[in-house]
């Protein structure tokens, strides 16, 4: 068959690796002019460290078949992500840990006895929490939540933690022991050569092409058998129906000698700081040596129609107005949504990849059946 796959990011490039894997021949194309979407890294002429253009991405998994599959692309060395956070003129450990309790109410607890007084702090009128704040009040009582979340929060996402899903706070954890380890996953790691290497190698099979620097629309997609769209879905119809909200991040550069911060990610939760975090990316590389630094101040603002869309809203507001796209989704023949734009939800690298690998199962068994290929194989109104 004659495919063609929209966006060159994890999804894309996953999905047309192994389409032509199956003998298929696929055409990729990318508004941008590199491969890898917001995974995209690329050295720094000046430093020579490996930059995560879009953003930090750490690499994390408990799911066995995409770990083995990317492991196939990219050598990966051992990597923890261990972030921290700036509150109140201290510095903690984040996730909030045994330490971070300890060093913030200046207690020597046991975890037994943190995980009391956390119980003691919280909201007990608090029964069914609702929102962000609400679940945050239960479960760690206002200090930590003023000193951590509430600021940090309206800050990342433009809205009052009180209007935010409570589903939000349910990903951030609260350990009663010293592990600072920020993710829980049994595979973790970074590629030793950066995303793009591995995507690169992806898209070199000699059935697919790529169009890098090329806009696709909807009116092209007779012109290939089936269309795998990444993109934004309600670019698809041209914002028929309103634009989806997004939030954006700007990036503002800092140089230095040495080093910048002495770790890989600085959370700033006070108001009197306008920017999130600072990120310092040579320690995403711990196993390389730079005498020079490159870190990045991150700004998170509403998208608007000429940014980069980042994070999904994902708000009343925006479910309702994406209902109304998946409709018209389904109406549609020879396409099928895929990944974080086109599925409007907020999708990890590992996610993202074991999607794609079921989209492509997926594919696979509609053709043997001769049934027609959905256009969702993820429900985006079930997230």
């Amino acid at each position: 068959m004659n495919l063609g796959v929209v966006g060159a990011g994890f999804s894309g490039a996953v999905i047309a690796n192994q389409l032509a894997e199956q003998g298929h021949q696929v055409t990729v194309m990318d508004v941008r002019p590199h491969v890898a979407g917001n995974c995209h890294s690329e050295r720094d002429a000046e430093s020579g460290v490996m930059v995560h253009v879009y953003g930090p991405h750490i690499f994390h998994t408990d799911n066995k078949r995409v770990w083995q599959f990317i492991n196939r692309f990219a050598t990966f060395e051992p990597y923890v992500n261990r972030v921290k956070a700036t509150t109140g003129g201290r510095v903690f450990s984040l996730p909030i840990n045994l330490l971070t309790i300890n060093q913030f109410f200046g207690k020597t607890f046991n975890p037994a006895q943190a995980a009391a007084f956390i119980a003691a702090a919280g909201d007990s009128r608090i029964h069914d929490p609702q929102t962000f704040e609400e679940q945050a009040l239960r479960f760690i009582g206002r200090e930590l939540y003023e000193a951590f979340f509430r600021t940090y929060t309206v800050k990342q996402w433009g809205v009052a933690p009180a209007d935010l899903p409570a589903s939000i706070l349910k990903r951030l954890p609260v350990r009663f022991n010293y592990d600072d380890n920020y993710f829980a996953h049994r595979y973790q790691g970074m590629p030793r050569d950066g995303y793009t290497a591995i995507v690169r190698q992806w898209l070199a099979h000699p059935n697919i092409r790529v169009q890098l620097d090329r806009s696709f629309r909807r009116a092209e997609a007779g012109s290939f058998d089936h269309v795998f769209y990444s993109g934004p879905i309600d670019a698809w119809f041209d914002h028929a129906e309103g634009r989806l909200g997004y939030r954006t991040l700007d990036f503002e550069p800092i140089r230095a000698e040495g080093d910048f911060q002495g770790c890989a990610v600085m959370n700033y939760c006070d108001d009197s700081v306008p920017w999130t975090r600072i990120s310092e990316h040579k320690h995403f590389a711990p196993w390389e040596q730079h005498e020079k630094t490159l870190c990045f101040r991150e700004y998170s603002r509403a998208c608007g129609a000429d940014d980069i869309p980042y994070y999904p809203i994902r708000l009343v507001a925006e479910k309702a107005l994406l209902a109304r796209y998946v409709d018209r989704a389904r109406a549609e023949t020879g396409v099928t949504f895929v990944g974080r734009l086109g599925t409007y939800r907020y999708l990890d690298m590992d996610v993202t990849i074991g999607e794609a690998l079921e989209t492509v199962d997926c594919f696979r068994e509609a053709c043997l059946a001769g049934q027609p290929m959905p256009a969702f194989v993820k429900d985006p109104l079930g997230a």
